[in-house]
């Protein structure tokens, strides 16, 4: 797999993703609504040892997930445009889609936590939709 690059929308944090990505979902918690500013957050979920900030330093905000586990939220301090969070439960980055540089190649697998999504949000065609999480991950 040719590594992935992406960078937040002011350029002076920069990363990239060396596997292949495990997942690619819409997350339509409260939690991402509020951080995105929008109906949900689409992210790549990445294996934790193929994330790697390789310019600047990312600020960190630290939240409970659903999990009772830490969610880490990798920002920039200067823009303030989220590029990863980490999921403690499950040892994986979710990677924020729309600060990868080749963001056009991919679409989600998933729609998850649907149940708290805004009444006016739109979700997918032909993609599997989850209340919360699938069974499979504890849903």
């Amino acid at each position: 797999m040719e590594k992935l690059i992406g960078h937040c929308d002011c350029g002076k944090l920069s990363y990239e993703c060396t596997e292949e990505p495990i997942n690619s979902v819409f997350c339509y918690c409260t939690c991402c609504q509020q951080r995105t500013n929008s109906d949900k957050w689409f992210g790549i979920w990445v294996k934790e040892n193929g994330f790697s900030i390789t310019k600047g330093e990312s600020s960190t905000f630290i939240r409970q997930g659903s999990s009772g586990k830490d969610m880490v939220h990798h920002f920039c301090s200067e823009c303030g445009n989220t590029v990863a969070v980490y999921v403690e439960a499950g040892r994986f980055y979710t990677v924020s889609v729309a600060t990868l540089e080749n963001s056009s190649d991919f679409s989600p697998n998933m729609a998850i936590y649907t149940a708290s999504a805004a009444p006016w949000a739109t979700f997918p065609e032909g993609v599997p939709k989850y209340d919360t999480l699938p069974p499979s991950m504890g849903g």
